[in-house]
């Protein structure tokens, strides 16, 4: 051991003790600098969260397949979540208690509806709030970049668990593992031996085991062990963010140098002025409605639903960019200032909210009088959500304090996506098409046809003979463990083979 001498009047450096730090492309490396997920190469990973890791991973292959829309999402994520915060040394923090909670009301929603499109976006949201909850943080750059940053992990996870293994077996020794396989081959013969003698004497008996018993094949292999991995790295990674968290709100930019007034006021001001003007000038159309329509000739519904609409969908996004420009450059130092932001951003969020409203305004005439669809729903979901997120700078700007914004922006996403999800959809889409086939006699069967099992209660409103032209391409006898409540009470009729008189209510267009 070499001792390092420093100049003199200079404290001795001590040697350095343990492994040195990992360089590039080692085990533990990153490219993020040490002030921000500082990296501790003795750290091992205690032995209960390894344990339970494979335990909870073991159960994942049992109960969850990633391509299925099951309750297996829910129960994997309750797993993940109480093995994290069961084995942590710390309780969580009122943020994470909220984001825990939204993150498993989106996972829920993959157990009770059957809809693809809106059981993936409930996925994906649940990513991106679950990982940003372990991650922590209250800047936008955290919020933006903690789902991406999940992906890091492994290159720390894994040295960490194994030195985690090492030393548990380094304390407690290893057993011969030509006796482990021993044991391991004599407990399956003798569970098979059994099973198949007491399945072969009681039907009863065959027919649990048969529900039980999962069947195997080289595509369900392989999708077990992929399932056993992710709940692994999920358990690990969640328990390591726990202990070692990276202070991504170091990323966040700094400050920038307040600019004189003029500079932002008068920009500012004019499109404050382009604002007001579209309103005033374009209320009979934002809001003229039925009226309009019929004064306006040569101009049908789907024109006038369309006039425009993306135009102003573009208009409230852009906006929010302009907001966060200039709030980051306009100067607070004096009360004008403050005062003068305060009524030239709030006038832009006021001007905003009746852009947002009149496009929730124009798509609704539109569903009104050619029927609802899932992408429409979609489209007024996310306006909703900017008009909130408008609403919300506005409290900022009054406040003139912003920390909470990215939160709070995040959750009224997950929030207008958990009331989609209540709302149940595509059962909303079937009902409402089926009052207008009530009405004009009109019906898209090719289109409810192509919906899931969501909208199969919906169909009984349906007389039986056109109910047989909504058929379901597929069948769903799903095992135990992908149960999905939607799909468990679909029945609707499977096949493609339609009654002649069902042309009459194929499509119609919109």
């Amino acid at each position: 051991m070499t001792m390092l001498m420093g100049y003199p009047g200079q404290p001795v450096i001590p040697p350095l003790i343990g492994p040195a730090l990992p360089r590039r492309g080692e085990p533990g490396w990153t490219m993020l600098p040490r002030r921000v997920w500082p990296i501790s190469p003795l750290a091992a990973a205690p032995h209960r969260v390894v344990l339970l890791a494979a335990v909870a991973g073991l159960l994942g292959t049992a109960l969850w397949r990633p391509s299925a829309l099951s309750v297996g999402y829910l129960v994997v994520g309750v797993m993940v979540f109480a093995v994290v915060y069961g084995t942590a040394e710390r309780r969580p923090t009122r943020t994470e208690w909220v984001g825990l909670a939204l993150t498993l009301a989106l996972l829920a929603v993959p157990a009770l509806l059957a809809a693809d499109w809106l059981g993936v976006l409930c996925i994906m949201a649940a990513w991106i709030v679950g990982w940003c909850t372990l991650f922590g943080g209250r800047t936008w750059t955290a919020v933006l970049t903690a789902p991406f940053l999940a992906w890091a992990l492994p290159a720390r996870v894994l040295g960490w668990a194994r030195r985690g293994v090492s030393a548990r077996v380094g304390r407690v020794g290893v057993a011969n593992p030509v006796r482990v396989a021993a044991v391991v081959g004599l407990t399956v013969l003798l569970t098979v031996v059994f099973g198949a003698l007491f399945a072969s004497a009681d039907a009863a008996f065959a027919h649990l085991v048969g529900k039980l018993v999962p069947r195997f094949d080289g595509v369900d292999v392989v999708a077990r062990i992929v399932a056993f991995g992710m709940v692994v790295g999920f358990v690990l990674g969640g328990s390591y963010l726990t202990r070692f968290a990276p202070r991504l709100d170091v990323l966040a930019p700094k400050p920038m140098k307040p600019v004189p007034r003029w500079e932002w006021a008068v920009p500012l001001g004019v499109l404050d002025a382009l604002f007001i003007a579209f309103v005033a000038v374009q209320a009979a159309v934002l809001f003229g409605g039925h009226t309009h329509v019929l004064e306006t000739e040569g101009l049908t519904y789907a024109e006038y639903a369309r006039q425009g609409f993306w135009q102003l969908l573009w208009v409230s996004a852009l906006t929010l960019l302009v907001l966060s420009a200039v709030i980051r450059v306009a100067g607070r130092v004096t009360a004008s200032d403050r005062r003068v932001l305060r009524t030239l951003a709030g006038i832009l969020c006021a001007t905003s909210v009746v852009v947002v409203i009149s496009a929730i305004h124009r798509m609704w005439l539109y569903q009104q009088a050619y029927g609802f669809s899932t992408d429409r729903l979609m489209v007024i979901t996310i306006e909703l959500w900017l008009g909130a997120v408008f609403l919300l700078v506005a409290v900022a700007g009054v406040r003139m304090s912003g920390r909470w914004l990215p939160h709070a922006v995040l959750t009224a996403g997950v929030v207008a996506l958990l009331g989609l999800a209540a709302l149940n959809p595509e059962r909303l889409v079937a009902d409402r098409n089926i009052d207008r086939f009530e009405q004009t006699g009109q019906l898209d069967a090719e289109y409810l046809s192509r919906l899931s099992s969501d909208i199969d209660p919906a169909l009984h409103r349906l007389p039986e003979r056109v109910r047989a032209c909504v058929r379901s391409d597929s069948s769903h006898h799903d095992p135990w463990y992908l149960f999905n409540l939607s799909r468990s009470n679909a029945d609707r009729e499977v096949g493609t083979d339609l009654p002649d008189y069902c042309s009459q209510y194929g499509t119609y267009r919109y």
